[in-house]
């Protein structure tokens, strides 16, 4: 399937998947420093980001979606390439690693290890997210990205330091949640989301310590599924790559070494 990406780098492919409502540019500031030691291939999830939809009738879910980067990395070449993924993109990690698809997985804050109540709280948020920014007006946004309060509220529950996501780095983010016809079909399919089965190649988690939409202490069953420890990420939120670019990309870097 063709799918929008962004491609830099040379040496063993390491394909990145981003969470529900965002795109690509999520990986944006560890993209060059994986891309100094690896062949780094970003891509946005069929109906978000630039990325067309499923095709009618596909159902949006986690299982299609990794059909659907399965089906793109053979479009490219990618013979079992190393993945990384966070959130719901953490989850297609292991779920490939689950089919033998990838040669590393590496899932940061993966979906899926929530009981019912943090299920139901991630799912409200998400929704609430959603309809705020397609309530707001796009000057309004933009005032809002400017603002140093206007970030906190805009993406205080999924970094730990809003401060350092650069104002048109959240206005694209914010547009990507607006925009992405794949939301509301894929955030209704979690509610029956699963634990993927066991991983066939070597696999690492890690959490941001202070995750506030997928707590920290859903890392505790993602640790009894796997069988290993979770890598704790001090000072990062759900989505660790704007917190501490270093510390993201070093995990990457080893896991897939």
């Amino acid at each position: 399937m063709e799918l929008a990406f962004e491609r830099r780098g040379t040496g063993s492919p390491l394909v990145l998947l981003h969470g529900i409502g965002h795109h690509w540019q999520a990986w944006s500031p560890v993209i060059d420093r994986l891309a100094a030691e690896r062949d780094v291939i970003a891509v946005d999830f069929p109906g978000f980001g630039a990325s067309p939809p499923l095709p009618p009738g596909t159902p949006y879910t986690a299982e299609t979606l990794a059909d659907a980067v399965e089906s793109f990395c053979a479009m490219l070449g990618l013979q079992a390439p190393h993945v990384a993924g966070n959130s719901l993109g953490g989850y297609v990690a292991l779920e490939l690693a689950a089919r033998g698809a990838v040669r590393t997985a590496t899932a940061l804050s993966p979906a899926g290890f929530w009981n019912r109540t943090e299920l139901a709280y991630a799912r409200a948020v998400l929704r609430a997210a959603r309809a705020s920014v397609r309530a707001v007006p796009p000057e309004r946004a933009h005032v809002a990205a400017e603002h140093p309060s206007g970030r906190i509220l805009s993406a205080g529950l999924l970094v730990a330091h809003p401060s350092r996501l650069p104002p048109q780095a959240l206005l694209a983010a914010l547009r990507a949640l607006r925009d992405a016809r794949g939301f509301d079909a894929t955030l209704e399919s979690l509610a029956w989301l699963m634990p993927p089965a066991p991983p066939k190649v070597p696999i690492t988690i890690a959490w941001g310590r202070h995750d506030r939409l997928l707590l920290r202490r859903q890392a505790v069953r993602a640790a009894r599924w796997s069988g290993q420890r979770v890598k704790l990420l001090a000072g990062c939120g759900h989505v660790p790559m704007t917190d501490d670019p270093e510390l993201v990309a070093s995990v990457l870097l080893e896991a897939s070494a």
